[in-house]
C-alpha cells in the first residue's frame, strides 16, 4: 500500500496544489496526440472501457495516468471491467462520466469528471477521499 501522510486532511484543505484542483477545471485526453483524431477517439473510448486513461487539468498542467476500478483492485490475475459507477457512457449522451480513487501526494482522493467524446476535453476535479483515508491511516 502506498504511504499517506499523516493528517490527510488537513494537507488536502491547505495545500495549493490541491485548492486548485478541487474546483471544477478543465481537463483533456492527452493519448495519441500525434494520431488523428478519430483515432484518438476510437482509443479513448476503449481505453476508459479497460478502465484507465491519460488525462491532465490543463489549468496547473497536471497529467494522471487514471485507472477506473475501485481501489481495492489487485493488480494479480485478469483484469475487470470497470463498473458503472467508475466508468458511465449512458448517464449523459455524448459524454463519458468517470471516476478514479488513488493517492496523490501522500492524500486519498477521487478524480471525478466527465470527458467530451468528440472534442477530448471536459470538466473534472479532485475530491478527498474521507472512507478511504481513514482505512489506510
Amino acid at each position: 500500500m502506498p504511504r499517506v501522510v499523516p493528517d490527510q486532511r488537513s494537507k488536502f484543505d491547505n495545500e495549493e496544489f490541491f485548492r486548485k484542483l478541487s474546483r471544477e477545471c478543465e481537463v483533456k485526453y492527452t493519448g495519441y496526440r500525434d494520431r488523428p483524431l478519430e483515432e484518438r477517439q476510437m482509443r479513448f473510448q476503449s481505453a476508459c472501457r479497460e478502465g484507465r486513461s491519460d488525462l491532465a487539468f490543463v489549468a496547473t498542467g497536471t497529467n494522471l495516468s487514471l485507472q477506473f476500478l475501485p481501489p481495492t483492485f489487485h493488480t494479480e490475475g485478469q483484469r475487470p471491467a470497470p463498473t458503472r459507477d467508475y466508468v458511465d457512457f449512458e448517464r449523459e449522451q455524448g459524454k463519458v462520466h468517470l471516476k478514479a480513487p488513488m493517492i496523490l501526494n501522500g492524500v486519498c482522493v477521487i478524480w471525478r469528471g466527465w470527458v467530451d467524446l468528440q472534442r477530448l476535453d471536459g470538466m473534472a476535479c479532485l475530491e478527498f477521499d474521507e472512507e478511504r483515508a481513514r482505512l489506510v491511516a
